[in-house]
């Protein structure tokens, strides 16, 4: 089973990974389940937490992981296309995941890959299993969807965790407030498409005008590699900042969380408050990716 767009997940599969990722949370020994199974890990752009929590769920799983984390020493470098890497690299293992720069690079890797694909990244586009984890987190937290003021603040325009975690989220009575500049808003089409199955979405300038609200503070990076030029960046860097200030202003159980890396959107001085649940989330990949492995080697193609 391909893991490629959160838009493609039903509620039902989401539910049953974040049932078999509470399974998996415990430290117990999984080493049997997958055993005598190899995934290769494609990772074209630069990875810290999804590629190490991706080879940390699959050796619990007593796997076996190959891969690159970068193109130099691979046949990538010598001109090789995408199309003949996937081909290859195939016929080596059971499962692939890749994060790549371009968009549809995963749905393209998985429309020729006789084994399952899973997308840890295309570009803007989505991050299917971050989306899970973040539903993890906030369920761990909170126990149920309904009823959730979550705010979405920072780059929800180049940003590739906001707009499937909006997505996901539109399986339940939920409340979006997306905190941005106009020029990195949330794009018309997943505000229409959000509003068509019921969501409340409001827009906001100042994280002041919708603090007081929220139940989650998801905070996204500006990610000044997506920006033509730095520049451009740089007009938006530290336009919002998470600071003992502002963190006065909202709800005792708010959680703020981030899909990290963070530069300066969260002042180091939150990490102590216990609101603070963004390291919690990163530890949370683990047990959500041992559940997605599972059930796409278990219901491979």
């Amino acid at each position: 089973m391909d893991f490629i767009s959160t838009r493609s997940m039903s509620k039902d599969l989401i539910e049953e990974i974040l049932k078999s990722a509470k399974r998996f949370e415990p430290k117990k020994d999984f080493s049997q389940t997958l055993r005598g199974k190899v995934l290769a890990t494609l990772f074209f752009e630069p990875s810290t937490r999804t590629q190490f929590s991706f080879q940390s769920a699959m050796e619990r799983l007593g796997g076996n992981v190959l891969g690159f984390s970068t193109i130099e020493g691979t046949s990538v470098k010598k001109g090789e296309t995408l199309v003949d890497t996937i081909r290859i690299i195939s016929g080596y293992v059971d499962a692939i995941v890749m994060r790549h720069s371009k968009e549809g690079a995963a749905k393209l890797a998985a429309d020729i890959s006789p084994v399952p694909v899973i997308n840890a990244g295309d570009g803007s586009h989505d991050h299917p299993t971050q989306t899970l984890l973040d539903l993890f987190t906030i369920k761990n937290n909170f126990k149920e969807f309904d009823g959730l003021d979550i705010g979405i603040c920072g780059d929800l325009r180049y940003g590739r965790t906001g707009r499937p975690l909006s997505i996901a989220l539109s399986n339940w009575r939920v409340k979006l407030h997306y905190i941005s500049p106009p020029q990195l808003s949330m794009d018309g089409g997943t505000i229409k498409f959000l509003r068509d199955k019921g969501v409340q979405v409001k827009e906001v300038l100042k994280m002041e005008d919708a603090i007081k609200e929220l139940d989650v503070l998801y905070m996204t990076r500006i990610q000044q590699e997506r920006f033509p030029t730095e520049e451009e960046y740089l007009k938006f860097k530290g336009v919002y900042v998470v600071d003992k200030r502002i963190m006065s202003m909202a709800k005792e159980d708010m959680i703020v969380m981030h899909p990290l890396p963070r530069v300066d959107e969260i002042a180091i001085e939150v990490d102590d408050d216990p609101r603070a649940k963004y390291f919690e989330q990163a530890r949370n990949g683990v047990p959500v990716r041992m559940a997605v492995l599972n059930r796409a080697i278990t219901d491979s193609k």
